[in-house]
């Protein structure tokens, strides 16, 4: 059965759960459950898709250009008493074989105050809120269908498993009543050692796909992994696992100014150990560090821009036999006009290797240019199309004999049910 066949059947099935939860009586259960099914065609790749082992960086890749759930996810919120909550982000992902699992799962504290500082506490499997581009549901962007490739790798990549406290200041509480309001935070956290290496062996890549826990991504394996330095490795990553026994750390800090302007700062380091490998998954603990700065304007109430930058440095083996540096950079200018929404986004990103393992190169550059038009056409569907021009350079292509440069020019369209 291919893919588009199988689809078909687990359409009436998704749909048949959404209607499920959505006669679900929240309050009985002191529960808020929200969700969405999204089914989408897009224009397929040339090439196989990196999550088949293909050489394309495009989600959809060669020989997928039917109709198919591209995204299906039940988020909820639980209470408990009136300071705690337990979230939970459930997806299911398609590609490239049908999966069900969890995103996020965390329990918050939050308790209410009269002052102007208030504590607030994470436990558990979350993001960091670095992204101003995915404030939406699931931690999707309601602005294009295709996250920047920054955003996107932190979607593959990317989960802090840990303690996460900060104090938010809210400026009309203080004494002296300020249009300033802050948010500071840390993170402490295990897992996430293997973050860094699909940027080391594929690059970056824009697209919609979050891991799930406990996910394996499949690589395409290159001339790089068949030398004896990298014989331990495994030709899929782990992300989220714990290899080293160190704990990472991030820090962070929120601006907000006038409801017009909303800046984020953050430092990750995952404080891996290169020289430390699991035998038995071939999983590696990478030493991964990065800033990342966004920021949001509001133009209008209706016309907003928003930009994120990112720059840091990944590194694995004995005496850092791989190590590359890498950024990445976006700008994102949305408006909407009633149930319209026009987004348009430009980027650029780059891997650098800064090693000498010539059998095992891991330059790669690229950039895209993304239109998109969304229209919300009833509370509870909508529709869309977007255009995205892509064009990537990566290196270790050339092992296959394949052209280390790539355009694709790709085009979708996608309809969704939120309950």
């Amino acid at each position: 059965m291919n893919n588009s066949t199988k689809n078909i059947f687990v359409i009436p099935s998704l749909c048949a759960l959404v209607a499920g939860l959505a006669g679900v009586s929240c309050q009985s259960y002191a529960a808020q459950h929200k969700g969405v099914v999204q089914a989408s065609w897009q224009s397929a790749s040339d090439y196989p898709s990196w999550y088949s082992r293909g050489a394309s960086v495009n989600r959809f890749g060669q020989g997928e250009d039917g109709v198919k759930i591209s995204r299906a996810l039940v988020q909820s919120r639980f209470e408990i008493g009136s300071s705690w909550s337990a979230h939970s982000s459930l997806q299911y992902v398609p590609d490239p074989d049908e999966k069900v699992g969890f995103t996020e799962l965390f329990a918050e504290y939050k308790p209410v105050t009269r002052g102007a500082y208030q504590p607030q506490l994470r436990v558990g499997g979350f993001y960091p809120k670095m992204s101003l581009e995915n404030p939406d549901i699931g931690w999707s962007s309601p602005y294009n269908y295709s996250y920047s490739a920054l955003n996107a790798w932190l979607g593959e990549e990317l989960r802090a498993f840990g303690l996460e406290a900060s104090v938010k200041r809210n400026g009309k509480r203080l004494d002296k009543p300020s249009a300033h309001n802050w948010q500071w935070l840390a993170g402490v956290y295990k897992g996430n050692d293997p973050l860094g290496a699909v940027l080391a062996w594929r690059g970056f890549a824009p697209h919609d796909r979050q891991s799930v826990f406990n996910e394996a991504l499949a690589l395409r394996p290159t001339a790089g992994f068949r030398a004896p330095q990298l014989r331990k490795q495994a030709w899929q990553i782990e992300p989220f696992t714990e290899i080293d026994g160190r704990f990472g750390y991030y820090v962070g800090a929120h601006w907000s100014y006038q409801n017009r302007h909303d800046l984020r700062a953050y430092w990750y380091d995952n404080n891996g150990d290169p020289g430390v490998v699991n035998y038995h998954t071939g999983q590696y603990a990478w030493d991964t560090k990065f800033w990342s700065l966004a920021y949001k304007y509001k133009i209008t109430k209706r016309t907003h821009v928003i930009a994120q930058a990112m720059s840091g440095n990944t590194a694995m083996g004995f005496s850092r036999g791989v190590d590359n540096d890498f950024d990445s950079q976006f700008l994102l200018l949305t408006h909407r006009w009633q149930a319209l929404r026009v987004s348009g986004r430009i980027e650029q990103f780059k891997v650098k290797d800064m090693d000498h393992w010539v059998f095992d190169p891991n330059d790669s550059d690229g950039g895209a240019i993304t239109a998109t038009v969304k229209w919300r056409f009833s509370e509870s569907w909508r529709i869309g199309a977007e255009f995205q021009y892509l064009e990537t350079k990566v290196a270790n292509r050339a092992d296959d004999n394949l052209p280390t440069r790539q355009i694709e020019q790709l085009w979708r369209v996608s309809g969704e049910y939120r309950f």
